[in-house]
């Protein structure tokens, strides 16, 4: 799983694309400090560990970007959401975040359309 504060790095690389440590720092922590650089290797790190990172070591300073997407993570997270509180299935968590969300009706209009999409 990802950490909250391994979110946030992973929030940067989304948005940026690649960075480096420095601007993932600056990104996160205005005024940054050596403390919070050394705390984003660190996160880096353990994301690069668990495979959600890659570091690009041919240019210097060294480049992050994000091996998984924002859709695959909150994929992964819906499932184990699921999993924990609705015995596997999607269907209570979906209904609860449609129903509770008060979705715009371009949103029901484009859910509609996917909905229709997966039928055919």
């Amino acid at each position: 799983d990802v950490t909250d504060a391994e979110l946030a790095v992973l929030g940067v690389l989304w948005s940026e694309g690649n960075a480096t440590v420095r601007k993932i720092t600056n990104t996160l922590y205005s005024g940054s400090q050596s403390s919070q650089h050394a705390t984003v290797q660190k996160l880096l790190d353990r994301l690069k560990a668990k495979g959600f990172v890659e570091r690009d070591r041919s240019v210097w300073p060294h480049v992050f970007s994000a091996l998984v997407a924002r859709e695959e993570l909150i994929g992964r997270r819906l499932r184990t959401t699921a999993e924990k509180l609705c015995g596997g299935s999607l269907n209570p968590l979906l209904t609860h975040l449609i129903r509770d969300t008060g979705l715009s009706s371009e949103e029901r209009s484009s859910l509609r359309s996917l909905l229709d999409e997966l039928d055919s």
